[in-house]
């Protein structure tokens, strides 16, 4: 990300078992989603971080899905790139099923959103997703596929041969 833009972000793992902490090149998922975060340039903060204190920061909030374990940095980074630009909530998707776009990572809240949210955001990023665009435009951005989400341990298997690294 740019020296002068800054956000904060937050990776999430509730409400989705214990497959955050399933392996993929033998790290967990929810690590690896936290370095794609610090990589993207974005300072995390802890879930219990009051909401007020993100709210006064005045910067963008990035939440981070640890089920998109392999969203790559520079994407996470562009994505809070043009949240900012554009002063627009900006979601990754995937296609999804019929043509439809499914909901992966990150979701990026530029700072007017977060002054005008109440509440932190909700874990489920498809209902966080629905809600946001009753009140705010949404900019979805197609994710890279590695951008996946996975949903059971054969989709980590699955992702982890599309991500293994080439040896030169």
């Amino acid at each position: 990300m740019d020296d002068d833009l800054t956000a904060l972000g937050a990776v999430i793992e509730q409400d989705r078992g214990s497959l955050p902490f399933a392996l993929i090149h033998g790290e967990a998922l929810v690590t690896c989603a936290a370095w794609a975060l610090g990589e993207a340039g974005v300072t995390p903060v802890d879930l219990g971080t009051e909401w007020a204190g993100i709210v006064d920061s005045e910067e963008p909030f990035v939440l981070h899905d640890s089920l998109c374990p392999m969203t790559p940095a520079d994407f996470i980074a562009s994505c809070v790139r043009l949240a900012v630009e554009r002063d627009r909530v900006v979601v990754g998707v995937l296609p999804g099923q019929d043509g439809a776009e499914a909901v992966a990572s990150p979701v990026v809240l530029p700072a007017s959103v977060v002054r005008a949210s109440e509440e932190p955001p909700a874990a489920d990023f498809e209902a966080l997703v629905t809600w946001l665009r009753r009140d705010f435009e949404v900019v979805t951005v197609p994710a890279p596929a590695t951008a996946r989400r996975v949903r059971s341990v054969a989709d980590v298997v699955e992702l982890e041969g599309l991500t293994r690294p080439t040896r030169a």
